[in-house]
């Protein structure tokens, strides 16, 4: 066991576990954090992206000890009210159908958005293709995006 310090959601956390935990489980089990979902466990469904500053990451593949003064943001932290433009945009466009994978996606997408604020539909394909929803629901996800870039800009 050691302490890790880091943030998340902007606020500076300590916490005592096995150094090679992936920041996923302390996240969920530690930090009562669960948005954040568990889905492939190897990296490749997207379902536990978190950002990293404003880096996607998949939270199942990151070791605390390697957290140490890093910044992350989780679902529950890109907006307190739950209105950052990819989750108004999500709902506008009812993107979800069972859900799961949803968190993640936003994660990314927000990310997209921070990189290229009017991203074309190439940029959001690539930026969102190592992301797995297995309803399909591609075509509103991508909707939702130029929804939300649309708001950002608007803003």
């Amino acid at each position: 066991m050691a302490v890790h310090v880091l943030t998340i959601n902007g606020k500076q956390q300590a916490i005592d576990a096995d150094p090679e935990m992936p920041l996923l489980w302390a996240l969920r089990d530690l930090l009562l954090l669960t948005g954040t979902k568990y889905g492939c466990g190897v990296g490749i469904c997207g379902a536990c992206t978190i950002l990293e500053g404003h880096l996607p990451v998949r939270a199942c593949q990151v070791p605390l000890d390697q957290t140490a003064g890093k910044s992350y943001t989780t679902i529950e932290g890109l907006s307190m009210a739950g209105d950052h433009p990819c989750q108004n945009a999500w709902v506008e466009e009812d993107v979800s159908q069972c859900g799961y994978c949803q968190a993640g996606m936003i994660m990314s997408a927000a990310a997209l958005l921070h990189r290229i604020p009017r991203p074309t539909d190439a940029d959001i394909d690539e930026a969102m293709s190592n992301s797995v929803c297995r309803c399909g629901t591609y075509q509103r996800m991508r909707r939702a995006i130029h929804r939300a870039a649309t708001q950002r800009s608007a803003a």
